[in-house]
Formats: structure tokens, C-alpha cells, sequence
């Protein structure tokens, strides 16, 4: 008999009545210690696999812990055990209501105490702010009461910091300096407040708790209007739980005291606010909300205003810890310390290939010897390839750890260091990572390209355009290469432009690959060591000059783009053509085109008649206008050829990227 971890309660008679069968439990919650009765029905455990494990497979990310406890303490040690007696016996009848407000009547009032909450709300929205990855994230509170009480708290805070941000944001924009400029460090700020009020203005926040008898007028007589809240419950389009799963929803803050706290996975939530007690499965199920994998996302967050810490330990140590006794949980300051030692080893990187960080960071924001210094470090680590992409990495894990330890006030030890690291890697990125949309308009001064400096430390959002090779005059290229200080960064700059060019020739006509592969056979070599700089760029040259001349074929050939591709698929490869064989096939690339266009009806890729209705004229137009050459191989190749082209490039008539590039 297979069963879930619920099967422990199966009883004895159920187990008289079947003495021959074979019980295998699989469960997802771990036993509470001290309770032998699942072993009692299925015998010792086969396999484990614990928080740990999937941490370290990569499953899930690690957890690190905040207490953030407010300074009203509690002073009865035994509070919490009493609490958890009580609470966790689920959907508590009368009587039981009737006992807990009579026993802990008390040390549920210190719990819920509206001094407390407020403190506790202003937290929240400092803490969700100052985050550095904005994920969602759940608050969860003691009772239904208390979920909306905080609720309203934190939507009134809310509301005071967005007002607080847009004076902040006027003062300063209003602030000039005394050159009729702001400085540097306004202009940062700005841009810090900025972001800061898009997430106030955008962010949607919920509460979320399951419904009752008579729950209007109880939360009435607490001076609660819970009615708005229920409605949105029940009428929301989409669910509310399917618009917290969507990553790029505003809803980002839910208010919960039960529901959604076991097998409800929302991936980018990664902060869990505990304003509850809470123990044993009951807590491990609640702080996994904030485990699960997400792109950007190092690790999830639990902040504590409950003082779980005690029945957090607890509860590792009965199912939690892995091998070697490691916890999946860790203290906030081991992220501290493991940021502080990433950084230490960037840094190191760094200074090995002549980069000093310390350096730079010492020179004034916004200065000419500093933007230099950045200048200089692009140049020192965008290439070779493999070197460019470990600073990168470096670059990207110090990032990812600082944007974790916010809103720490120890970040601020890292900030500087770190905000010298992003730009040196953002200056490389915008070099290899020109838009492709501005080519047309790009400058053909080469001299003004390779001479351009960084204009400072934050970049633009907008990065350079990349160059058009057809305007490059070559030979002041090279001799401009011959004079620079920064050969690697312009040897990148070049590589950039030729792949931004050859990403668009290929598009238009996949029988180009070939150049790609020719530019990547070069870029290895000098990876390799093969080639040096000098010899790259050379080749460099060469092949862009190739590349400006193919880009120009459809008019050397007298045809246009689309017509010049149906030639080649035709031609590449092809038997040994005479020059009136070779305008033969010309002609039939023009007017193959041209009739397929005719058959493009609406939706014609899902309608197998008219895919049936091109082929058979792929075959006709080709069967009786190439030339007797082509064998009969050859030309089933070139009908499979020509669909497969029409296939993926013409999704309907006048549609695709051929009339993208028009």
C-alpha cells in the first residue's frame, strides 16, 4: 500500500485488516520529534532528503535570518509554548476560542497591541524597500484581526513615505548648485529616489485570509472593515493567487495569517515577514515560501518580529540539517561575511591584471582622473574573452550578494567598492552590447569612436549605438589602432559592431553562418594564444571589409534581399554553373518568390492544404527552370531547402523579418 505521510493516523484495526500488505510512505513534512507513530505503521526511514540537500543540488536557495523583534519584549518565558498549545490546534471551536482569550488573554495583548504593530508596519516598509532584490513578499501574522490590523498600518506608512519621497524628489530637483548644475551626488540621488517611488506608486498589496461566519460584524466590533478586502477575495480576475505568482505583477505584498503558508509556491517571493509563533512543520512549511528557485534571486529572506529563533533551531535540528550538521538557515552576518570575502577576492582579481579598485575609489565622483581610471580598467579586463568573463562573474556574484544584504546599514560598508565594480562592468558591457536599432544612424568618424571616453560612473540606461562597418574608413581605423593606449577595448569595440552586423546578415539569410563562423575560429585563436592583438585586428579588418561587401551583393546581383536568399539556398552549394545557367537560376529565384508570396494565405503554416499547395509549386517552378545540371538529388534538397526557408521566415504574407527589415 503506497500512502502520504497522513497515513501515520491509520489505526490499528486498519492495519489487522490487511496483515499482509506492504506500507511505503512517501511525506513532504518531516514527524515532530518525540512521535514514533508513523514508524510504528511503516518502519524506519529509507531515504532522506533534507533543506539542506536541496540547497546544496541548487533546488532551492538558501534562507538567511533577520530578528528584527521590536523592543517591546516579551518577559514570560513560557509565553510561547503556551501560545503554540493553543494556536496550532486548527480551526479553533468556541470552547476553545473561549479558552484562549481566557488564558492568554494577557500575552495575546502584548502580541497585538496597536503600539507594537505600528512599530512593526513602519519596519516592513523601510525593510521591503531597502531591499536589493524586489521579490514578493508575505507578511504573516497571529489571527485574521491582526493580518488586517497590520495591513492598514502598513498601506497608512505606505502612503506616508510615497508623499515623503515626492517632496524629497522636488527639494532636489529644485536644488541647483552654484554653476546652475546639480552636483554628482544630487544627481544620484535622485535617481535613487526615483526608483524607490516607482516601486511605491506600483507595488499592489493584499490581504489574503480564509473566510468565516459572521466575520463582518466581528471584525466590526474591532473597529475592522474586512467586507472590501472579501469581495476582492472572492470576485479578483485573475485570482489573487495567480496574480502573486506573475513575477512581473505589482502585486508584490500579501497580508496572510494561515492560508497560502503550505503548498502554495509563488518562486520570485523572497521575504517572509514572521509576526507569528509559530514551531516545528508548521514554521519549516512558512519559511519555505521564500526557498524557491528565481532568476536574480540568491536567497530568500526570513525577518523575525516574533522571536522565533528558539523553535527555528528546534525545528532544524529535527528535520533541517544536513550533513556535517549544516543548516539551510543561516544568520544574516554569514551573508555579510560572504560578500565581504567575495569582494575581497574581486578585488584581488581586479588588482592582478593592473586594476586597482582602492584607487579608483579614492579619486572624487565625477572627476576627470577618475574617469580615466575606469577608461583604463575596461581596457585591462574586456579582453581576452575568457579574462573578460571572469571579472564579469566576479562582478555578477559581489552584486547579487550586496543586493541580498540590503537593507542592511552594513551595506553601506560595501557600497562604494561595489558601485566601482559595476561600473567598470557596465562600461565593458555597453561596449560589447552596442543598440542594434540606432545602426543606421551611428557615426563613420572612427577617430571620434575609438578616441570617445566614458562620460562617467553611471552609465546611461541607453547604451552607444554600435558602429555600421559599411561607413568605417579602414585605413584610418588601423592607424588608429596603431596610436591608441586602449587596444583591448577597441579590439572589442570592433568585435561588437561585427557581430551586431552579422546577427542581421544572418538573419536575413542563414547561408551567411559561415562568416560566424570564421569570426569565432578567429576570436579562439587568440584566446588561444595563436594570434596576437595585432594579428586579430588585422583579421578583424578583413573580415568586416567582407562583411560590407556581402551586405552590399543584392545589388552587385541586381535583386532584392529576399530574392538574393532564394539564390543562394539555390546556389550554395550547387554544380559548377555557366554564366547563363547562373542568370537561369536568377530568374527562377525571382519568380519562385514571387508566386509563393501569392499562396501565403492566412494562417497557412496550421492548414496542411495550402503547406501542400507551396510544395508542389516549390517542386513545379524548380523541376521545370533549373538547369539540367542539378541532379536529382540535388534538387530534392534545394525543394526541402526553399519550404524550410519560407516555413520559418514568412509566418503570413508581408509578414516576417524581411518585412521587419523593409
Amino acid at each position: 500500500m503506497l500512502g502520504w505521510e497522513r497515513l501515520r493516523r491509520l489505526n490499528k484495526t486498519g492495519i489487522r485488516c490487511l496483515p499482509k500488505a506492504l506500507f511505503l510512505a512517501f511525506t513532504g513534512t518531516p514527524l515532530i520529534a518525540g512521535e514514533e507513530r508513523t514508524k510504528e505503521v511503516f518502519g524506519d526511514y529509507v531515504s532522506i532528503y533534507d533543506f539542506q540537500q536541496s540547497v546544496e543540488d541548487g533546488a532551492t536557495v538558501p534562507l538567511f535570518y533577520e530578528n528584527r523583534t521590536p523592543e517591546l519584549q516579551l518577559v514570560n518565558p513560557d509565553l510561547n509554548e503556551n501560545i503554540y498549545d493553543l494556536i496550532e490546534a486548527a480551526e479553533l471551536d468556541p470552547e476553545q476560542e473561549a479558552k484562549l482569550e481566557k488564558e492568554l488573554s494577557k500575552q495575546y495583548h502584548i502580541l497585538t497591541r496597536d503600539d507594537r504593530l505600528e512599530t512593526v508596519a513602519q519596519d516592513i516598509v523601510r525593510h521591503f524597500l531597502g531591499r536589493g532584490f524586489v521579490g514578493k513578499a508575505m507578511v504573516v501574522s497571529i489571527d485574521k484581526a491582526t493580518a488586517l490590523k497590520i495591513h492598514d498600518k502598513v498601506r497608512k506608512n505606505w502612503a506616508a513615505e510615497t508623499e515623503r519621497v515626492k517632496r524629497e524628489i522636488a527639494a532636489r530637483t529644485n536644488y541647483r548648485a552654484r554653476e546652475g548644475e546639480r552636483p554628482r551626488e544630487t544627481q544620484e540621488s535622485l535617481a535613487d529616489l526615483s526608483k524607490r517611488l516607482d516601486v511605491l506608486k506600483t507595488t499592489d498589496m493584499a490581504l489574503i485570509v480564509s473566510p468565516g461566519q459572521n466575520e463582518i460584524e466581528q471584525m466590526k466590533k474591532q473597529g475592522l472593515d474586512i467586507a472590501p478586502h472579501r469581495k476582492r477575495m472572492n470576485e479578483s480576475q485573475p485570482p489573487l493567487d495567480e496574480k502573486f505568482k506573475d513575477p512581473d505583477g505589482p502585486l508584490r505584498l500579501v497580508f496572510l495569517c494561515a492560508m497560502w503558508l503550505t503548498g502554495f509556491d509563488a518562486p520570485s517571493c523572497s521575504t517572509v515577514y514572521l509576526d507569528k509563533p509559530m514551531r516545528n512543520h508548521t514554521l519549516m512549511q512558512t519559511i519555505a515560501r521564500a526557498n524557491r528557485v528565481f532568476p536574480g534571486k540568491h536567497s530568500g529572506v526570513i525577518v523575525d518580529y516574533a522571536n522565533v529563533l528558539a523553535s527555528l533551531e528546534k525545528a532544524l535540528a529535527i528535520y533541517g540539517t544536513g550533513k556535517g550538521g549544516k543548516t539551510p538557515v543561516r544568520d544574516k552576518k554569514k551573508l555579510v561575511e560572504e560578500l565581504r570575502k567575495t569582494l575581497d577576492y574581486a578585488t584581488e582579481f581586479c588588482a592582478q591584471h593592473g586594476v586597482m579598485l582602492v584607487a579608483i575609489e579614492q579619486l572624487p565622483a565625477g572627476s576627470m582622473g577618475r574617469l580615466q581610471r575606469v577608461d583604463d580598467a575596461v581596457n585591462a579586463l574586456i579582453s581576452p574573452d575568457p579574462l573578460r568573463r571572469e571579472f564579469l562573474d566576479h562582478e555578477r556574484l559581489v552584486t547579487t550578494l550586496y543586493g541580498a544584504v540590503k537593507p542592511d546599514p552594513v551595506a553601506v560598508e560595501f557600497s562604494g567598492r561595489v558601485a566601482c565594480l559595476a561600473a567598470i562592468a557596465d562600461a565593458v558591457r555597453t561596449k560589447l552590447n552596442p543598440n542594434p536599432a540606432d545602426i543606421s544612424s551611428v557615426m563613420g568618424d572612427m577617430a571620434r569612436l575609438l578616441d570617445a571616453s566614458i562620460t562617467g560612473v553611471n552609465l546611461p540606461a541607453k547604451p552607444s549605438p554600435a558602429m555600421d562597418l559599411s561607413k568605417i574608413d579602414f585605413e584610418a581605423l588601423r592607424q588608429r589602432f596603431k596610436e591608441s593606449k586602449h587596444r583591448n577595448t577597441d579590439l572589442e569595440v570592433l568585435k561588437a559592431a561585427i557581430r551586431a552586423q552579422l546577427e542581421k546578415l544572418i538573419r536575413l539569410n542563414k547561408t551567411r553562418a559561415d562568416f560566424a563562423e570564421k569570426l569565432e575560429a578567429l576570436i579562439e585563436s587568440y584566446n588561444a594564444g595563436s594570434r596576437n592583438i595585432e594579428e586579430l585586428f588585422e583579421e578583424l579588418v578583413k573580415l568586416s571589409r567582407s562583411l560590407s561587401s556581402e551586405q552590399e551583393r543584392h545589388v552587385r546581383e541586381n535583386m532584392t534581399e529576399e530574392e538574393l536568399v532564394i539564390f543562394d539556398i539555390l546556389t550554395r552549394p550547387a554544380p559548377e554553373l555557366s554564366p547563363d545557367e547562373r542568370a537561369e537560376v536568377k530568374k527562377i529565384a525571382r519568380e519562385l518568390l514571387n508566386r509563393l508570396k501569392q499562396l501565403l494565405v492566412l494562417n497557412w503554416r496550421q492548414k496542411s492544404t495550402a503547406r501542400s499547395q507551396l510544395k508542389l509549386t516549390i517542386e513545379d517552378v524548380l523541376d521545370t527552370g533549373l538547369p539540367r545540371v542539378y541532379s536529382p538529388e540535388l534538387y530534392q534538397q534545394k525543394c526541402s531547402a526553399v519550404f524550410e526557408h519560407i516555413y520559418e521566415n514568412y509566418p503570413e504574407r508581408d509578414a516576417g523579418v524581411y518585412a521587419a527589415a523593409g
